[in-house]
């Protein structure tokens, strides 16, 4: 996970602080031990608009990192800063015009079913308020299992503080999109407003409750309040293969690639870029081991957290 900084304006700062539109207070986050890249914590959420002032900050600053990076707002795919290595990075991202453009041609039949029977099962889905109800719900979907798509589920454990404090991000911008049966929430969506585009920053159903469909009843919810605000791309994270990556191409989304900047700052940066150490291992192996490598991770954690059987 690396180490998360909010580093604070002293000295003058705040001037430039202000030039590149960000807060006083600055979230970034050091990952590596030797080799360490500085990024911003909320990536994704928070953009750096003015990278020749951003860097002038950082390198005044007392954080300890050998290379910087951060990635372009979407939409615009076409590269907007000369003089830094350029990068592509792929999200998923699903244009939107109208809701019914997407009903009607942007997903297919099987989609529509399975939007279908979450209705027809009964599942409630609707934008509902950050409160203690609502994060116990959340609370309770996270301490539903231990594993999650193969591996350990990084919410897994969490109590209610930590629960409320973790989704209080982007407070502002964003809203949640609850799914209820029988009046327990099995699904919920956080949709984060960033301008013309929106984030799914988190989705996330019971596994008890999969055969009711809630997940696709809350991609739905999220792509109609998306068209009612004029948004006109909603991002779902990285581009992924696989099972996951099947259900965001049934959904509408495609694959946009995004520019990715790596700046050196120092000699140690400039040597991570030159031998291609800017990627973690995982970034580096085939696409074949990839896969074995993750389907032996599943099969321990299967081994280790068998699934109980009611």
């Amino acid at each position: 996970m690396g180490s998360l900084f909010t580093v604070r304006d002293s000295c003058g700062l705040e001037q430039d602080c202000r030039k590149i539109d960000v807060l006083d207070e600055r979230r970034i986050r050091v990952t590596g031990h030797f080799f360490r890249t500085v990024r911003m914590a909320d990536e994704g959420y928070d953009f750096v608009e003015d990278p020749a002032a951003f860097l002038d900050w950082l390198k005044r600053s007392k954080v300890k990192a050998d290379l910087f990076t951060f990635v372009q707002r979407i939409p615009d795919l076409r590269p907007k800063y000369a003089g830094y290595h350029l990068e592509r990075e792929s999200a998923a991202v699903l244009p939107i015009e109208t809701y019914e453009k997407w009903w009607t041609g942007q997903i297919n039949d099987k989609t529509r079913n399975m939007v279908r029977k979450a209705q027809k099962k009964g599942v409630d889905i609707r934008v509902v308020n950050f409160d203690d109800q609502l994060v116990d719900g959340i609370v309770s979907i996270y301490n539903e299992c231990r594993i999650r798509r193969g591996k350990p589920f990084k919410h897994f454990g969490k109590n209610s503080a930590t629960v409320r404090e973790d989704n209080l991000s982007f407070n502002d911008r964003s809203e949640f999109i609850g799914a209820y049966f029988g009046g327990e929430l099995i699904g919920f969506a956080k949709l984060t407003y960033l301008g013309t585009s929106a984030s799914l920053m988190q989705i996330i159903s019971k596994i008890a409750h999969r055969d009711k469909a809630p997940t696709n009843g809350l991609i739905a919810k999220a792509v109609e309040r998306c068209a009612q605000s004029g948004v006109s791309y909603l991002r779902y994270a990285t581009w992924s293969r696989g099972s996951l990556g099947d259900f965001k191409i049934h959904h509408g989304f495609q694959r946009f690639d995004v520019p990715r900047y790596y700046v050196p700052l120092n000699e140690k940066g400039r040597m991570m870029l030159l031998l291609g150490w800017q990627h973690g291992l995982r970034e580096r192996l085939p696409e074949r081991a990839l896969d074995f490598l993750t389907g032996m991770r599943a099969k321990w954690y299967g081994f280790r957290y068998p699934t109980r059987k009611s």
